[in-house]
Order: structure tokens, then sequence, then C-alpha cells
């Protein structure tokens, strides 16, 4: 059986990069912060989630060109390009890294580049490349594959600094517009001007 290369596919342009040897192993990561909120009669303060974060698939790729003599960085350069902003897209690439069965939609937020073996001259001969790639799915795609709905019972949120009720209502009817449902289900007068620390009630929509 043929062996399979992971690949890095660039979705703006097509290009592709097929890694020269497959990473020896990946991590992929994936949290769901929780906030505590500020209660002074509890314990064990309630926690509110704050905000999905994106998964993140890292790993090393290793270089090497000491049997041709050339520079390694010929290589190395295609993969730090990949941060570059595209001047049509006015930032850097979407990419699909690929290997075997899985299939990662991604940008690639994070790289460090070492250097291990040169020529005479300084040249660069081998490198080991640590990168760290970033789930990527743009809201209308995430909309569409897990549409959100507000429950059918009222909640209770608590203001945090630097929320506004645009946002809340972002972020629990997936419609900043719904603001007013909560600002009269609250008799709030003055939206804008909601101090932290205020419970605020979110009712259902219908």
């Amino acid at each position: 059986m043929a062996l399979t290369k992971a690949m890095i596919k660039n979705l703006d342009t097509d290009d592709e990069i097929e890694v020269l040897f497959n990473p020896k192993e990946y991590v992929i990561e994936k949290r769901t912060p929780w906030k505590e909120q500020i209660v002074n009669t509890y314990d064990h303060p309630p926690v509110e989630f704050t905000v999905g974060e994106r998964k993140r698939l890292s790993m090393e790729l290793f270089f090497d060109t000491s049997e041709e003599k050339t520079d390694v960085r010929d290589m190395t350069d295609k993969i730090e390009e990949l941060m570059l902003i595209n001047s049509d897209t006015h930032m850097p690439p979407i990419l699909l890294f690929t290997w075997g069965s899985l299939s990662f939609r991604c940008v690639l937020e994070d790289l460090v580049q070492r250097f291990t073996m040169f020529m005479n001259d300084g040249t660069p001969l081998r490198a080991i490349l640590k990168v760290m790639f970033k789930e990527y799915a743009t809201a209308a795609e995430q909309r569409e594959d897990k549409p959100l709905h507000s429950s059918d019972h009222t909640k209770q949120m608590v203001i945090r600094e630097g929320d506004t009720l645009a946002s809340m209502s972002a972020r629990e009817y997936n419609d900043p517009g719904k603001w007013r449902e909560i600002a009269d289900a609250n008799n709030i007068e003055d939206p804008m001007h909601v101090k932290p620390g205020t419970v605020v009630k979110l009712p259902p929509l219908y």
C-alpha cells in the first residue's frame, strides 16, 4: 500500500504543499470557557458560558535537504507564506489540512521554525517546524450546521463589564436586534447605560 502523505491545501489558490515527512503525532485540542459570576454569598459561584473556542491542531513538521545540499528554507518558506495576507482577500489564506481520514479546515495561527543542521557557509539543511492550525468556519456555515434557538423558558443573566443588551441578544437569540425584547421584559428605559452586575431576564421568543 502506498504511503499517504499529509497535505496542506491553500483554499484561496488551490495550491497544495505535500509534507516532506509525515508527522510522528498530532494533537487536537478543544476548550469551552465558562466564567464565574461574582456573587459574594456563594462558596461555589455560579458559572456562565462565555464564548466557544475553535479546535486547535498542532504538530511538528520535519524538513531535510542534507542529501541535496540545498537550502531547506526553500521548503519551509512555503509554510510561512500561509500566514501572510492575501492582497485580494486582505487576510491570510484559509487552509485544508488532510492526512488519511483527517480533514481539518483551518488557518495557520502559530509557527516556530527551528534549524538544526547547516552547511559550512551557514546555509540551513534541516528544520523542525512547530505549527498550530485553528479551525475555521464562517458564521453563516455554523448557523446552517447548528442553528440556534432561544429557550422556551425565561433565563436570567448578569450584565458583565462591556456587555450590552445587543450583545446579550446576539448570544442568546443569534440576533442583536432582539435587544428590545430584553429591555421590555426588564423595564429598561435606557438600554445604553445598564450597569455591570445587573441581573436581567431573557424572555423566550415565540
